[in-house]
């Protein structure tokens, strides 16, 4: 039985390069691996579980700010730098990190980031004040820096008709680490203490996830790029405009979309504490938001298989701008509950989907890069977003001007892509029309 083709090519293939034979048989004819066989679907499992190890250096810091405030004898804001700090640095090690597999293939940034999580770790836990931990934590942030942009492009060279739900598993290792390990570091910490805990992680990370990068050696053959290069320039032909400009319009879009997701996501434990339900609550809703993102998560991969992209980041942005709209209205405990559930279900595909359709539009062998650069935005939109709510909470001691900031930047979001797919379906309804 013949394999299904290498790729769904988004408009004609050029004359001269129509092929007589399946471009997946011919790959593995010539010792290759074809996308979508089971080598793919066996290396999709180790990305989840490499990306949950790694991202440990998101959530970690979360767990023990209290107790390392408490251990350095600072204020608040002073013992938030090492998460400030980590941020930062994952944001740029993202993109150094993208362009890197991109030219060697992912196992050199992951051996740097097994090595940097674990020295990182195990300093920060022996650290003997603020300014070591948080120097630790720049290391923390260098490391985390691959298991999310990098493993998404690297992923994606390895699916066709399941690319969607592929980056969106690996990117779903994020959220799984965000639900695993604060919960081993809170069984962990009363027995042995942040500072062993800490330890612990740096020892279990760079023990797992260095000889796991080997088991990553193999890369696309240069017929996977080729065959992917012919279907996104088609594609990108589709909505006529530059690769440079779509990067821009893709990382403001990735940008805006995360300053209005911050708001529900940094202030949703703050909010309910000033409501008057207590802290408790607000972290019961902020759970509930992260399992049912898990799910969205998933879902949004098998949706953008059927659709697109383009459209179902459309789609996630609209519902994520009426789940925004939601808070303004209902602020009872029940309610809040439920509308924090259906943010949840919205806003969890919506990153996934940039790395989806740099892979639909861009050149693949840029890949690591551009999803990097795209994913870098959103880390500042979250960054800057949760700030600038709290700016808006202070002058105006309310969070009602805070979630409307949200839905604004949601709406420019939704112009964007919005546009995007707009004009890619009218060139390709004209194209259509030129043909016939």
């Amino acid at each position: 039985m013949d394999r299904p083709p290498l790729l769904a090519i988004a408009g004609p293939v050029p004359q001269g390069r129509a092929m007589t034979r399946s471009p997946a048989r011919s790959i593995e004819d010539g010792g290759g691996y074809a996308p979508d066989g089971p080598y793919s679907f066996a290396r999709l499992a180790l990305s989840l579980l490499i990306s949950t190890l790694v991202g440990a250096g998101m959530w970690a810091i979360i767990v023990v700010m209290p107790e390392a405030q408490r251990d350095f004898g600072v204020d608040r804001s002073a013992a938030s730098l090492p998460y400030t700090l980590m941020m930062c640095t994952l944001a740029f090690s993202t993109i150094a990190l993208g362009r890197m597999t991109d030219r060697r293939g992912i196992v050199l940034p992951l051996a740097i980031s097994g090595s940097s999580l674990g020295l990182g770790f195990v300093l920060a836990g022996y650290a003997p004040n603020l300014i070591v931990f948080s120097a630790a934590h720049v290391l923390i942030g260098v490391g985390a820096g691959t298991g999310f942009g990098p493993m998404m492009a690297d992923i994606s060279h390895w699916f066709v008709k399941r690319r969607g739900v592929a980056v969106v598993v690996v990117a779903s290792g994020n959220y799984l680490a965000g639900t695993i390990w604060p919960l081993l570091m809170s069984l962990a910490m009363p027995l042995i203490g942040w500072r062993a805990t800490y330890v612990g992680i740096g020892l279990i990370i760079a023990a797992t996830v260095l000889p796991l990068a080997l088991a990553m050696r193999r890369r696309p053959s240069a017929a996977v790029f080729d065959e992917a290069e012919a279907a996104t320039a088609a594609a990108r032909a589709d909505v006529g405009i530059t690769p440079r400009m779509l990067l821009v319009l893709l990382v403001l879009a990735g940008f805006s979309c995360c300053v209005a997701m911050s708001m529900p996501q940094v202030h949703l434990v703050a909010y309910c504490g000033d409501l008057g339900y207590g802290v408790a609550h607000g972290a019961e809703m902020l759970s509930l938001m992260m399992a049912l993102g898990i799910i969205s998560r998933i879902g949004s991969g098998f949706v953008a298989d059927a659709i697109g992209g383009s459209a179902t980041l459309m789609i996630g942005s609209f519902m994520q701008g009426v789940a925004l709209t939601l808070y303004l209205y209902f602020d009872g405990l029940t309610s809040l509950f439920v509308v924090s559930g259906i943010f949840g279900l919205f806003q969890g595909g919506i990153v996934p989907m940039y790395a989806v359709i740099c892979r639909e539009l861009l050149p693949p062998r840029q890949a690591g890069a551009a999803i990097g650069l795209v994913v870098s935005a959103t880390i500042f939109g979250m960054a800057f977003g949760g700030y600038f709510s709290g700016v808006i909470f202070d002058l105006t001691s309310s969070y009602r001007m805070a979630f409307l900031n949200g839905v604004l930047w949601n709406a420019l979001n939704f112009a964007i892509v919005a546009w995007l797919f707009w004009r890619r379906q009218r060139r390709a309804r004209v194209g259509q029309l030129l043909a016939a």
